[in-house]
């Protein structure tokens, strides 16, 4: 009598070891991190190029403030001294002096002396004009580089945002360094444009004072720290 042979077991797959996935990834997961990781390294090149403008644009423009202001202090002192000899005038009276032969001469002098005042005041304008195309630079700039960086990032890793290195700061540091200066030229120029808007020809007491209340506005160590900034950043720039 012949006997079947047994039945084959049929091979169970089901033992077999499937790819080593984490929970809650699938195998088409890592090509999407791959592709995320990708997108930060492009997004953050992107900023640093857009960053490099930024501090160039911030440099140059530091310079024409700085020139700018340095102007302006000979024109802050002519204007305090167009006050003095204003005043001087008014407490003389011509009539007491030898000069009493010289008709209209004191209205002649005040004339003269409020012309000079007024050309003065039109050259301090006409700096303030430079001083906001200054401001207005670099506000435009930061004002693109942070509407960039809110383009990107949805692609932006929070470490290649916040780690920086010896020779290239973190983008997080180099932002916050360019909204720090943007805040000081724009406080800077309104409160200069402020005190020159309250001065006027015929008001002697505010032009004498003119001149020590516009050095007071200085402020070096906002000025040394974007020195110093530029500094941080200047390998960075250069290794374009």
């Amino acid at each position: 009598m012949m006997h079947e042979n047994p039945p084959r077991a049929a091979k169970s797959y089901a033992c077999l070891p499937g790819p080593k996935v984490r929970p809650g990834l699938t195998q088409f997961t890592i090509p999407v991190l791959k592709s995320f990781a990708e997108m930060s390294t492009l997004a953050v090149a992107t900023l640093h190029q857009a960053l490099r403008k930024s501090f160039a644009t911030l440099e140059s423009n530091q310079k024409v403030w700085k020139s700018v202001l340095a102007e302006c202090s000979p024109l802050m002192v002519s204007l305090g001294n167009l006050a003095e000899q204003s005043r001087a005038l008014s407490n003389v009276q011509i009539s007491n002096t030898p000069l009493r032969g010289f008709p209209d001469l004191e209205e002649r002098l005040r004339f003269k002396l409020l012309e000079a005042t007024d050309i003065v005041l039109g050259k301090l304008n006409e700096k303030m004009s430079s001083l906001q195309s200054a401001r207005d630079a670099i506000s435009n700039q930061v004002a693109s580089i942070l509407h960039l960086y809110e383009q990107n990032a949805h692609s932006l890793d929070l470490l290649a945002v916040t780690e920086g290195s010896t020779t290239t700061p973190s983008v997080a540091d180099m932002l916050e360094w360019l909204q720090d200066a943007e805040r000081h030229y724009r406080q800077q120029f309104l409160r200069r444009k402020t005190l020159l808007q309250t001065l006027r020809a015929d008001d002697l007491s505010l032009l004498e004072s003119a001149p020590q209340r516009w050095n007071s506005l200085e402020s070096p160590s906002a000025e040394d720290h974007i020195t110093d900034t530029l500094c941080k950043v200047s390998f960075f720039v250069e290794s374009q």
